[in-house]
């Protein structure tokens, strides 16, 4: 057998190869039902959140209503001088403390010491006057019964007797508005409370009427709660209320009562209220300021200045 023979041979009787079968994909999850577990799962959380949401708005937010916008207020007092004159001497800077009555700028009084002392010596003049014209009376009434004095002179003195009383009524209420002008040149503090908005300065010429400061009563603040109007169905005068101050902290509680409701919601009192009746409208709920009174010691032990930030939460059910 030669040597082609031998390769040809053994090309065709040589054993066939095995055929390879095609690799199998491991065994899985099918994408199907993996989406079908995803959006049971997302139905199944949003159930519990919306369930619990609603057991909480039952539970409490329908026996809450609460807000964060509201400030502090307190009535003011404005230091105004009621005369007109140089300002001597200032008592009082910004932050201090002060009690009704403590003297707070002292007006240049030299022209009201001058006043005063013609004054009295118009009165004085005045109550010569008087005495004299009683005395004149007196005489010509005893003799007007004999007939020596005229009915006419008679009548004269009476005359000269009531102008000269006038004249003194007239000088002594002279004297006492000199002494009045005199002492209001000494502005004192009209409550307790924490000078603030200083505007006076020593040898500043004031007119009566110019505002010279303000006196905050801190121990007397209140709270202006700006509730929304569907918020206040079940709100009363008279109810707990709950609040903190972002001055403080959630750490300090203070505890009030609702007053009452103001007479309009702010935009009614704006300075330029929106005019609802007129070009195309879009319905806005607007808020009503609620007054809130504060524990005065809870007040003393942390104070609140004017303006600043509250949150509110007032109890409207057990």
């Amino acid at each position: 057998m030669t040597n082609v023979e031998k390769l040809f041979h053994e090309n065709h009787t040589a054993a066939p190869e095995a055929k390879q079968e095609p690799a199998t994909a491991p065994a899985g999850k099918s994408p199907t039902g993996k989406r079908l577990k995803l959006f049971a799962g997302l139905f199944l959380t949003a159930a519990v959140l919306g369930g619990g949401y609603y057991a909480y708005d039952t539970m409490v937010l329908s026996k809450h209503a609460t807000t964060d916008n509201a400030y502090v207020g307190a009535d003011l007092a404005q230091v105004t001088p009621l005369v007109s004159g140089p300002v001597r001497e200032v008592l009082a800077d910004d932050t201090r403390h002060v009690k009704r009555g403590d003297v707070l700028v002292r007006l240049d009084d030299t022209d009201f010491k001058i006043a005063l002392t013609r004054s009295e010596a118009a009165l004085a003049a005045a109550r010569a006057n008087v005495g004299k014209a009683r005395i004149d009376l007196s005489r010509r009434q005893a003799l007007a019964a004999s007939g020596s004095v005229s009915g006419d002179e008679l009548t004269t003195a009476q005359n000269a007797a009531a102008t000269a009383a006038a004249n003194l009524r007239a000088a002594e209420a002279s004297k006492q508005q000199a002494q009045v002008d005199l002492d209001r040149t000494v502005l004192r503090a009209p409550i307790d409370g924490v000078v603030s908005e200083r505007q006076v300065q020593v040898g500043q010429r004031v007119q009566a009427g110019t505002p010279l400061m303000v006196v905050v009563p801190l121990q007397s603040a209140y709270v202006d709660a700006n509730f929304k109007e569907v918020q206040l169905a079940h709100v009363h005068p008279g109810q707990q209320v709950r609040l903190t101050s972002d001055l403080y902290g959630g750490g300090v509680v203070y505890d009030g009562r609702v007053i009452g409701f103001a007479g309009g919601t702010g935009a009614a009192f704006a300075v330029v209220p929106a005019q609802n009746a007129t070009g195309n409208w879009i319905k806005v709920v607007q808020r009503l300021p609620v007054r809130i009174a504060l524990n005065t010691k809870e007040l003393a032990a942390h104070p609140l200045q004017v303006g600043l930030t509250m949150n509110v939460d007032v109890k409207v059910a057990n």
